[in-house]
């Protein structure tokens, strides 16, 4: 038999990490695990406009990672051991620090503060990076109150940086010039 998507379970407000715990939907934790699921929704959106095998390659990396990461936070680690599929390792780290330096050493000095935009698959890019940094934002709640391990957050901030560059690639290769922000502009 099949096994059904919706169990009732998390009607009146609350759901289950991996051990079996109960916690409230709204719980620092439920909200860090659910920025990562969105975070990589959109990454998801944005390999649909991007056509270099080797971004390609990178992001679905990037997405089986994230997953991990997913059930790294959804694990409760004070009665359930995590698995080795939940851990974030520094060679991972290695590969996204790897990625942003062949990316950045192909593109011009930044000469000013780039605006997000551009064209869609830098825009995409960069509603990734914020997501990205938001759910950075939120693991740091969790870490107060029960540790995350430390390569997980450094992935995380590394990965913001990796959307940041590879935003700025997709501006220039899809048209060229970057926005940049003008602050006569913003006086106005």
């Amino acid at each position: 038999m099949k096994s059904r998507v919706y169990t009732r379970s998390g009607d009146r407000g609350s759901t289950s990490l991996v051990g079996g715990q109960r916690v409230s939907k709204a719980d620092k934790r439920i909200e860090s695990y659910g920025t990562i699921d969105e975070l990589n929704s959109f990454i998801g959106l944005l390999m649909t406009e991007l056509t270099e095998r080797a971004d390609l390659d990178f992001l679905t990396f990037v997405q089986h990672k994230l997953f991990s990461i997913g059930s790294y936070l959804a694990t409760d680690r004070s009665s359930t051991a995590l698995r080795v599929e939940s851990r974030v390792t520094a060679e991972s780290i290695t590969c996204v620090e790897e990625e942003i330096d062949r990316i950045d050493g192909a593109l011009p000095k930044m000469t000013g503060f780039v605006l997000p935009g551009g064209n869609r698959p830098a825009a995409l890019a960069h509603v990734c990076r914020t997501v990205c940094r938001r759910a950075e934002r939120l693991m740091y709640g969790v870490d107060e109150a029960d540790k995350v391990d430390d390569y997980v957050l450094m992935f995380i901030n590394r990965l913001s940086d990796y959307l940041f560059v590879l935003a700025r690639k997709a501006c220039i290769n899809n048209n060229g010039k970057e926005i940049l922000w003008d602050y006569l502009v913003s006086k106005k």
